[in-house]
């Protein structure tokens, strides 16, 4: 059954310990505009807005009037940035109002640039047009390519001056995520030594979650595990789709194992392992290649916050099951983008197209998508690659093992290379495209490009003949830099 719009909502949070939120009503927006209504998200939420006058819904979705049932709420938690631990923490600029549930999923709609909370520290908990786009965008091509990640309900715009680097404009995201909850939540009680309420929140996680392990003595083990599991397989993700998150913060990691905040990401474009997209991240400390051991490191900060609820044995047996995790879960990704099967058998021919990609600085995401309609036959002219600058004796050498591979299976052509273009996306949401979006709306007033390249986003193993240009790679020396605020 569809909610008509707005919903009512609840407010699960409030069942913890009042020391993890404040009730805060979202700032004014002025003259909000409806930018975008993501009716993929919305039919997630069961929400129905048919029917209400743009004006009435961006009032709505810019705070500006009460969601019946709503108690809006901002957290606080802790947290581990650039490896520094950080004693406070919190939604500076994001507001949950509350949940709804349909089809047996609830989903937490949370306001993001809404206005100061009592966690803003020195900003002024807006958010900016040009990264408010960034991640309504990128939420939704996370989410096309088949990666976990929150996702994004509505844009909204305004007229109000926002200082950054420059004079901007305000723009609020309504979020939306099964949980909100971070690493940095139980870091909070862990160094508080609340252990009493650490136990509180990891059984709210448990019921909201995971309910058939309630009551069970080991759950709270479970419980590690699970995000243990959950985050190496978001790495590998990751890896697999050539996405860096730029700020691997411990309170940006989700305990579902969502892609959580949309700062300063960026997707490689030509395959460099050490390619850093924060240009504040000095040490590359977030770099591509340092993702999947980061993943580990921020998870044994929380195996440290857990310790009062589990042995600290049995949390170091699930840390040092993560990198088997992640590296299965990565070959498998890797071979479906091979067209061969799961497994770890064919890790030689992964690895080693990696290393010739790199050799080569081949375009990572075009590279792929070449390969799909590679004739496998040996004396094949392999037409595919013709706009590729490669060794050519190199490729030869690798394609003769991925050749052999391939023929293990006995699988026809024509499947095969259909396999592998459900597999390898042609539309990516490079740096270069976004910059182009962001001057498009924001400069150029063309708000229906969106529209567009939502649909590239949103389905990107499709052709699109009419969108062929939004799957251009960047011009040769484009490199753009982003830091926390884009």
């Amino acid at each position: 059954m569809k909610n008509s719009f707005p919903p009512s909502l609840g407010n699960r949070l409030t069942s913890l310990p009042d020391s993890l939120y404040r009730e805060v009503w979202p700032d004014p927006l002025p003259y909000p505009r409806l930018l975008h209504w993501n009716q993929t998200a919305a039919a997630l939420a069961g929400i129905d807005a048919g029917g209400v006058p743009p004006d009435d819904l961006a009032a709505w979705l810019a705070g500006n009037r009460p969601w019946p049932g709503s108690r809006p709420l901002a957290s606080v938690y802790a947290g581990h940035q650039f490896g520094y631990f950080v004693p406070q923490l919190g939604d500076g600029r994001a507001i949950l109002l509350g949940e709804t549930s349909h089809q047996g999923q609830t989903w937490e709609l949370q306001l993001k640039g809404s206005g100061r909370t009592p966690w803003s520290r020195a900003g002024d908990g807006r958010a900016v047009l040009r990264s408010s786009l960034r991640e309504y965008l990128c939420s939704e091509a996370m989410a096309g390519l088949g990666v976990p990640t929150t996702r994004a309900l509505s844009l909204v715009d305004s007229p109000l001056p926002v200082w950054r680097e420059t004079e901007e404009t305000a723009a609020i995201v309504v979020r939306m995520s099964p949980s909100f909850i971070r690493f940095g939540h139980f870091e909070w009680f862990y160094h508080r030594n609340e252990t009493g309420h650490l136990a509180q929140l990891a059984d709210f996680v448990i019921e909201h979650h995971f309910p058939d392990w309630q009551g069970q003595a080991d759950r709270h083990l479970r419980l590690f595990a699970e995000i243990t599991r959950l985050t190496a397989r978001l790495m590998a993700h990751w890896q697999s789709v050539g996405f860096t998150h730029g700020v691997m913060n411990t309170d940006n990691m989700s305990i579902l194992g969502l892609t959580l905040d949309y700062g300063p990401f960026g997707f490689i474009d030509t395959y460099e392992p050490g390619f850093v997209c924060n240009h504040t991240d000095s040490q590359g400390r977030y770099a591509f290649d340092q993702q999947p051991d980061v993943g580990l490191w921020n998870l044994t900060r929380l195996a440290q916050a857990m310790s009062p609820l589990v042995a600290t044995e049995e949390l170091k047996t699930v840390l040092e099951s993560y990198p088997a995790q992640f590296a299965s879960h990565y070959l498998d990704l890797m071979s479906a983008r091979l067209g061969l099967p799961p497994g770890r058998k064919h890790v030689g021919v992964i690895l080693g197209l990696l290393e010739l990609m790199q050799a080569n600085q081949l375009d990572y995401h075009r590279f792929l998508r070449d390969l799909c309609l590679f004739d496998a036959a040996p004396d094949a002219s392999n037409h595919a690659l013709r706009d590729q600058c490669i060794d050519r004796a190199a490729f030869d050498q690798w394609a003769s093992g991925w050749r052999t591979a391939l023929a293990e299976q006995a699988v026809p052509e024509a499947d095969r290379q259909k396999r592998m273009l459900a597999s390898n996306p042609k539309y990516i949401l490079r740096n270069h495209l976004a910059e182009e979006i962001i001057a498009a709306v924001r400069d150029a007033g063309d708000i229906g490009v969106l529209d567009d390249i939502m649909r590239a986003l949103q389905h990107p193993y499709d052709e699109h003949p009419d969108l062929e240009r939004w799957s251009e790679p960047p011009p040769p020396g484009t490199r753009i830099e982003l830091s926390c605020s884009s």
